[in-house]
């Protein structure tokens, strides 16, 4: 419906982001093997996480970051340092969130970013795990009348440069033989801004983020999100390769928040259940079982993480449930024993 509105045009024009990246041979500026001893020393966690993204990484009018990926951090804090707030946050757009972790001037990228096979082997860096089950849409304005993505042959994207969005998008229209005009940003933001103003038709990004973006344009209401997920973006949490203790740690806090769930334990009853007689919580408390040894921090540390962050549950509602603006459903985020795919190794 759109096609008399651009010129033909067959791909989408590709950043060479990642390439650039290879090419630089990972410098770093810090020794991936002194993370845990360089983070007690400065006395703060360095995270990186977006410019600003309702519900993941967003300062508020104080200056305050709040988020889901904000409280991974949190939470790495809590085990590592005993207090949960101490972290500095350095916002990142897509092309520098890499090469920051890469040059040790952070400790670890908790910015709404997808797991793949070519970040995951040829960046210098590891994925911890997910901490947000994601994938790919479209939203536009409830004026145009679309219903469904195959309805956007012909139209013109507001796309964030640098993201597997751009590679998302120019499959999905080539596989459906449709055409588009690419109308590319820098931060999603800008994104947000050039929708809002009329200069593309759709805005493409991950589904979590386009609920975010809504409410951040003139007429929240004016816009619908179209029904079609066309990707897999599982999203986490990255530190450098080469630093096994530093990997598991982040690793394994995450894991706390979705195990604290799973034993029901969270950060209102977190006192009374020390007394728990359950073996799985005794575990995950540091009463039994491995502790705190085996990745150099205290028995307590997971314990912490509950008390001062929360269990995931805590965490999603409060950053994009029920208890936020946004309102998004858990859905694949859900708990495996809850329907949906959720799952973090046991404690034992």
């Amino acid at each position: 419906m759109f096609k008399s509105l651009l010129e033909t045009k067959s791909s989408l024009k590709k950043v060479a982001v990642l390439g650039a990246f290879a090419a630089a041979g990972f410098a770093q500026v810090a020794s991936a093997s002194t993370t845990l001893e360089s983070v007690k020393e400065k006395g703060y966690l360095s995270c990186g996480v977006s410019t600003g993204l309702a519900g993941f990484s967003n300062p508020d009018d104080k200056g305050i970051w709040n988020g889901l990926d904000v409280d991974v951090c949190r939470a790495v804090a809590a085990a590592t340092l005993k207090d949960a707030s101490k972290v500095k946050f350095v916002p990142l757009n897509a092309k520098e969130r890499f090469t920051a972790l890469q040059s040790g001037e952070i400790d670890v990228l908790s910015r709404n970013t997808t797991w793949t096979l070519t970040r995951d082997a040829s960046l210098g860096l590891n994925f911890t795990g997910v901490s947000y089950y994601d994938g790919q849409g479209f939203m536009v304005k409830k004026d145009l009348g679309v219903k469904s993505a195959k309805d956007l042959d012909g139209a013109s994207v507001c796309i964030q440069a640098g993201t597997t969005t751009e590679l998302n998008l120019a499959d999905y229209f080539r596989t459906n033989g449709m055409e588009y005009q690419p109308v590319v940003f820098d931060t999603s933001d800008g994104t947000a801004k050039g929708f809002d103003a009329g200069r593309c038709d759709v805005l493409t990004s991950d589904q979590s983020q386009l609920y975010a973006l809504r409410t951040r344009l003139t007429k929240p209401d004016a816009a619908v999100v179209l029904p079609e997920v066309i990707s897999k973006e599982p999203l986490g949490p990255l530190v450098r390769q080469g630093d096994d203790l530093w990997f598991n740690i982040v690793k394994w806090s995450l894991a706390a928040m979705i195990n604290a769930e799973e034993l029901g334990l969270s950060s209102e009853n977190i006192t009374a259940k020390k007394e728990s007689t359950d073996p799985g919580v005794r575990r995950l408390l540091g009463i039994d079982g491995p502790k705190g040894k085996g990745i150099n921090l205290d028995d307590e540390w997971a314990l912490r993480i509950i008390e001062q962050v929360g269990n995931y549950d805590e965490v999603f509602q409060r950053n994009v449930g029920v208890d936020s603006p946004l309102q998004i459903d858990r859905g694949l985020n859900a708990l495996w024993s809850d329907g949906g795919i959720l799952y973090a190794p046991p404690f034992r």
